[in-house]
């Protein structure tokens, strides 16, 4: 099911020209264009509709043009601004969020606070004109390179959980932070613990009103999930199984009917996936909002990406034990494939939980009591 349009379209033709015209664009060069997150209001995107950004997309691919890498910045964070910040705070970030000169981390997860967040523990107290946090944070991914990080802390202990929380810019150079990495099995530190201790942030950092923190946060977590569950098996990012698939074809034939059928397996859910995902679009672009299928999509999406890392493992043979002796080899023998498995364990704990996502499923879709 092709759902793009051909060159005919002008919208298409205006991408094409613009990218013929700034073949070697820069972060800054693709944001003013409106190219990094196309979907934003203007001046920062386009306005753009689903199919918009899909020309977008196909076209920059095409070119081989990629966007700046602020995950967390350009996903999360600067929608969330753009939702409740105020003019100052939109027109200080979300330029340099959206031109990846400024990485940006989630202060979100705590020890004791993962799945259920709204337990969080981290204070912040008003002095003045400035909030004092104390407190822990932990799994959160590039802080140790990140400027500023979204924040959220618990300002008033005497409201219910979810009410009592604030949502906060916090650079990560202020004074009383430290950062800790954690290494992980497969040998990166992408990961970080964040301590707080008497950590000063102006008041001209809370993003929108004190104790609503809780409601931008589910419109973070709300695009984190939907950004967690496209284009590659690992969160969008790494290799699709097409891509594992031609892999074990160049290898050579294969012989063992079990595995025969475990990638016929990971093709049709590569398919049932990309129906689901086309299915959501198509809804998008009728102006509806998608339907159950948009809830299990994630959950999906993290096994399929755990199960093609086995499928390209277990390919390989015992020459997986090897951590990846060949370090430039784009094949099933580099190290990116080693670090991709390991990584791949991860997926159904990130962004909410294989079962969190299963009870949302079970309570908001199909009506179970909790």
């Amino acid at each position: 099911m092709d759902i793009l349009p051909g060159l005919e379209d002008p919208r298409r033709q205006e991408v094409r020209s613009w990218i013929e015209a700034n073949p070697a664009p820069t972060g800054r060069e693709l944001s003013e264009a409106g190219f990094v997150a196309p979907h934003l209001p203007r001046p920062y995107g386009l306005d753009a509709d689903p199919m918009f950004q899909l020309i977008i997309d196909d076209e920059l691919k095409r070119a081989g043009i990629k966007r700046p890498d602020n995950v967390i910045g350009i996903g999360w964070a600067a929608p969330t601004l753009i939702t409740a910040g105020t003019q100052d705070q939109i027109t200080k970030y979300v330029p340099r969020i959206l031109s990846g000169e400024d990485i940006w981390c989630q202060l979100f997860s705590e020890p004791e606070s993962g799945s259920d967040l709204a337990s969080l523990r981290t204070s912040a107290v008003r002095d003045g004109d400035e909030w004092v946090i104390n407190g822990q944070k932990i799994w959160t991914s590039g802080a140790q390179y990140s400027r500023y990080g979204i924040l959220i802390a618990r300002t008033d202990t005497s409201l219910p959980k979810h009410k009592g929380i604030s949502y906060f810019v916090c650079p990560m150079d202020a004074p009383g932070i430290e950062i800790r990495p954690i290494k992980s099995m497969a040998g990166a530190e992408s990961f970080n613990e964040v301590f707080f201790t008497d950590v000063r942030i102006p008041h001209a950092n809370l993003v929108g009103d004190v104790n609503d923190g809780w409601r931008l946060a589910k419109v973070t977590l709300g695009n984190e999930r939907v950004g967690l569950s496209k284009g590659g098996v690992l969160w969008g990012m790494g290799p699709t199984a097409l891509d594992i698939i031609d892999s074990i074809r160049a290898a050579g034939p294969v012989t063992d009917p079990v595995m025969r059928q475990r990638i016929v397996q990971l093709w049709m859910e590569h398919n049932i996936l990309e129906i689901i995902r086309k299915k959501i679009v198509m809804a998008r672009l009728r102006g509806e909002h998608p339907g159950p299928e948009a809830s299990v999509n994630k959950i999906l999406a993290d096994e399929h990406g755990q199960n093609a890392m086995l499928v390209a493992r277990d390919a390989i043979g015992a020459h997986s034990m090897l951590m990846g002796s060949h370090d430039d080899d784009d094949t099933l023998y580099g190290y990116s494939w080693y670090s991709q498995f390991m990584f791949s364990r991860a997926l159904t704990i990130g962004g909410g939980t294989g079962e969190v996502q299963r009870n949302i499923l079970g309570e908001r879709v199909f009506g179970l009591p909790r």
